[in-house]
């Protein structure tokens, strides 16, 4: 049986990736919730999806007490979440403001938790990222987020290359064939982002690890939890 992962909380009924949607992916059955992380002017780790704000400022210009009160810090989303466990996205993307070479971003977010109350795992489309998560805490897993898990780079390769636990591809590269090359690799496939019951039913069918959603209680009810 996948696990039910609120995709930014239940995102569907609540503000994403607030303190609010995480509570409501409890209250609608979650397993897990999936949320991102960015850092502030202050290499303060924050969670919201994009890098900048509906007023068109940009979030690592700014100081964490600049921010909107809904914006939650990442240690107040992790206790908001629990008991259900938590994929922590890291974004850092080389097009987008707050890239650096560095990758500091996996130190603040490992030391961030550290102290978590409930089951964590790293995920990012940057493979160095992870990489580099997994080097600082060899005991948090980790997971490469992917568009197409059968492009030339090799994802499923990288992924074990890289002693990371999970694949995480985008749903409408998914198959029955691809589940079956993650698991015999070794690793966990999580899917994203799937709201559609029959394609959720489909996926549990074809044994994939994880469905992530903006509707957790919707996906239980067609899991028939």
């Amino acid at each position: 049986m996948p696990k039910v992962i609120g995709h930014r909380g239940a995102s569907a009924d609540w503000p994403e990736n607030t303190v609010a949607a995480f509570v409501g992916a409890s209250s609608a059955g979650a397993d897990w919730v999936e949320l991102d992380v960015r850092l502030t002017a202050l290499d303060e780790p924050v969670v919201i999806h994009d890098p900048f704000l509906p007023d068109g400022r940009v979030v690592c210009e700014l100081r964490g007490q600049d921010l909107p009160p809904s914006i939650p810090g990442l240690r107040e989303a992790l206790h908001a979440c629990s008991p259900m466990g938590v994929n922590v996205e890291i974004k850092h993307a080389a097009e987008e403001p707050g890239f650096s070479a560095d990758r500091h971003i996996a130190e603040i977010v490992v030391s961030a938790l550290a102290d978590a109350p409930s089951e964590v795992l790293i995920s990012s489309f940057d493979l160095a990222v992870i990489d580099r998560c997994r080097s600082l805490a060899p005991h948090v897993p980790t997971a490469y987020l992917v568009l197409d898990a059968r492009s030339p780079s090799g994802a499923i390769e990288a992924c074990v290359e890289g002693g990371h636990s999970a694949i995480h591809p985008w749903d409408p590269g998914v198959d029955e064939a691809l589940v079956a090359a993650a698991h015999h690799a070794g690793l966990a496939l999580n899917v994203w982002t799937v709201d559609d019951p029959e394609r959720i039913a489909c996926l549990a069918r074809w044994g994939v690890d994880g469905i992530v959603t903006n509707v957790p209680a919707l996906a239980r009810q067609v899991l028939g939890r």
